[in-house]
């Protein structure tokens, strides 16, 4: 840590890489959602593989699984971990979609960052998905749910009123 309590800056104030070596690795998880919200009529087209492009769903989560594992490629001062496991789900509602990825890994780090990354890209993979029949989408309500693990311990956001879900 340098003099300015700033986790990834040198003692001259450049950008690295937070030491993770010294740490023994542990059992971590996190889980993230968000939400694409849409027209009913675009929900619903959803739900019933109505869409021009093909399966929402199934595109998306793939899309999801991939983002999770190349993490560190988008965002800059990622540790490469060894993912083990992803899993990215999907509630539909009325006018929304709600999508749950959750990590985990046993390494020196946590995947709070594969998490989000995972749900992000499986938002914006519904919004093209889904992009030529609702132009008016909003992806919104982002943030890390819950994660465990670390020197940090366990997580959970206040009002998590209702546990992982499947589609």
């Amino acid at each position: 840590m340098t003099d300015t309590g700033l986790t990834h800056l040198d003692p001259l104030g450049r950008a690295r890489m937070v030491d993770v070596t010294p740490k023994e690795p542990s059992h971590r998880r996190a889980i993230a959602r968000a939400k694409v919200f849409m027209s009913a009529d675009t929900a619903l087209a959803v739900a019933r593989g109505a869409i021009a492009k093909g399966d929402v769903l199934a595109v998306a989560r793939v899309a999801g699984i991939q983002a999770a594992k190349r993490t560190p490629e988008l965002i800059p001062l990622c540790h490469p971990l060894l993912v083990g496991a992803v899993l990215v789900n999907f509630r539909i509602e009325d006018t929304y979609i709600e999508i749950e990825a959750e990590v985990e890994t046993v390494d020196r780090t946590g995947v709070e960052m594969e998490a989000l990354t995972a749900c992000s890209v499986a938002a914006l993979t519904v919004y093209d998905m889904c992009k030529s029949r609702d132009k008016d989408m909003v992806i919104g309500e982002m943030a890390l749910w819950e994660k465990s693990g670390g020197r940090s311990g366990h997580y959970r956001r206040a009002g998590d009123s209702h546990a992982p879900h499947d589609d």
